[in-house]
């Protein structure tokens, strides 16, 4: 089985979707991403066996563009993130009514099949149209599907739009220099480039503008809380969950091979960013009245925390930063999703509007305890092997760095646990809360079963990300 398959799955299945009507759309819609799902662990399966998984074939003559995905390790993890968080997100949606749900579902796997386009891609053109394809449905989740004020909901997904757009363009214009070096977009052709530190620089800072949009790192994050309050919650699932995991990836994959002398030149500085956004999104969210802007700055947060991992250049800090993206990636879902079944019992996201949930609800209260505990990295739960990974490799460069950025624990703890008082503990809302449906209660087991088994049993994902790391390693240090 050949890699571009998992693509025509998600491809297909958003046609179908659409054409599916509106009452079939949903199940339509999560069909097809539990086929994808299943398409990529057979994928994986073949992997480990040492099969030929990779698709090349020429595209584009003039210029000279491939239409090539390579499948590593480090590839077909973020494609497993994708592929089984779609059909999670998907099935939490259920209980929602969507107006003209089969564009609804059928942008959602519109989506994931950007984004696993941009995960697989080896030819640099390709993987910027991945990226930027990957934007667009997103634009208009949020933008037809979301919530609040229209005038304040279209000012912030243009925004979001424009900042995004207009970082990539950096990108773009840095591949079509390297496209005069190489000779070709292919990514092994332009980590063979032997690029002047002057040229380095300037490759580097152009992609680091599209990724830190992206991820997001501060001072570039300013659109970040208001779109993911604006979205609908299925639209923040999809953007903290797997969309900004883009950005932190492409770092690892583009970013520091390509232009390795700067990134060891600059590599406190970068370091710095990502922890100041650790601090910040920490001392912002101690603020916030709204449970989904708290949520919001709690992601910008640990995703700052991630990149300074990255930026470290040694295998303990990628290892840790892709370790932190997927287990991110579960439960920021899983703490979204708890959000959207209060506002689907208070019709608010209001903090001080909520208390006593656990007296009414044991279930949700016992379960929304668990991802909070995740979430600030409990030991047994999956966020403490990739946070505790990433704080060692931040040692190694600096102790300071590690203390500074274990403020995230730290600050962490206490909002979310402030937090968890307000909502679920104290008096009582006026309004009834019922316990968690069959689906709900469904799809948050899932998440945690995923938290806690990879918190316990990281070994698999280690394996397989760990040959594709070393290799990137290799290729960062490299004699130029």
């Amino acid at each position: 089985m050949n890699v571009s398959l998992i693509l025509i799955i998600l491809l297909v299945g958003a046609f179908a979707t659409y054409l599916a009507g509106d009452k079939l759309a949903s199940k339509v819609a999560l069909l097809f991403s539990i086929a994808s799902l299943g398409f990529s662990i057979v994928l994986l399966n073949q992997y480990n066996l040492g099969e030929n998984i990779n698709f090349i074939n020429q595209w584009i003559n003039q210029p000279n563009v491939s239409f090539a995905l390579n499948a590593d390790g480090l590839a077909i993890a973020m494609l497993l993130l994708t592929t089984a968080l779609t059909p999670i997100i998907i099935y939490s949606s259920f209980r929602n009514e969507y107006k003209n749900a089969k564009s609804f579902y059928a942008l959602i796997l519109f989506m994931a099949f950007a984004m696993c386009g941009t995960f697989l891609a080896a030819d640099g053109l390709l993987y910027y149209i991945f990226w930027e394809l990957a934007l667009i449905p997103i634009y208009f989740i949020a933008l037809i599907w979301g919530n609040g004020d229209v005038e304040e909901r279209k000012k912030a997904v243009v925004k979001f739009f424009i900042y995004t757009l207009a970082g990539s363009l950096f990108m773009l214009v840095a591949f079509i220099y390297l496209y005069q070096k190489a000779g070709s977009f292919l990514i092994q052709d332009l980590y063979n480039l032997n690029l002047t530190a002057s040229e380095q620089l300037w490759i580097f800072l152009a992609f680091f503008l599209a990724y830190a949009i992206k991820i997001p790192i501060i001072p570039f994050h300013t659109w970040q809380a208001n779109v993911y309050q604006k979205a609908p919650t299925v639209g923040t699932m999809l953007l903290s969950g797997i969309m900004l995991k883009m950005g932190l990836y492409s770092v690892i994959r583009w970013q520091l091979p390509i232009a390795p002398l700067a990134a060891k030149e600059y590599m406190y500085i970068f370091i710095g960013l990502g922890i100041a956004g650790v601090i910040y999104g920490s001392i912002v969210a101690l603020r916030q009245r709204d449970l989904k802007k708290l949520l919001a700055y709690s992601s910008l947060a640990h995703v700052g925390l991630i990149a300074a991992g990255s930026y470290t250049l040694t295998i303990d800090g990628l290892r840790g930063a892709v370790l932190q993206m997927i287990a991110h990636g579960f439960v920021v879902v899983g703490l979204f999703f708890a959000s959207e079944i209060i506002y689907r019992r208070y019709e608010t996201r209001v903090i001080a509007e909520m208390g006593g949930i656990r007296s009414q609800a044991v279930k949700f209260a016992s379960l929304f305890m668990i991802l909070v505990l995740a979430s600030v990295a409990l030991p047994t739960t999956f966020n403490f092997v990739g946070e505790f990974t990433v704080l060692y490799s931040l040692s190694q460069i600096n102790v300071w760095f590690a203390v500074l950025g274990g403020t995230t624990i730290i600050l962490g703890a206490y909002y979310m646990l402030k937090m968890y008082q307000h909502v679920m503990l104290g008096e009582t809302n006026t309004k009834p809360f019922a316990d968690v449906t069959f689906n709900e209660a469904t799809t948050l087991v899932i998440i945690v079963a995923v938290l806690f088994f990879f918190g316990m049993y990281p070994k698999p994902i280690t394996d397989l990300i760990t040959p594709s790391l070393e290799n990137i390693i290799t290729q960062i240090n490299r004699i130029n």
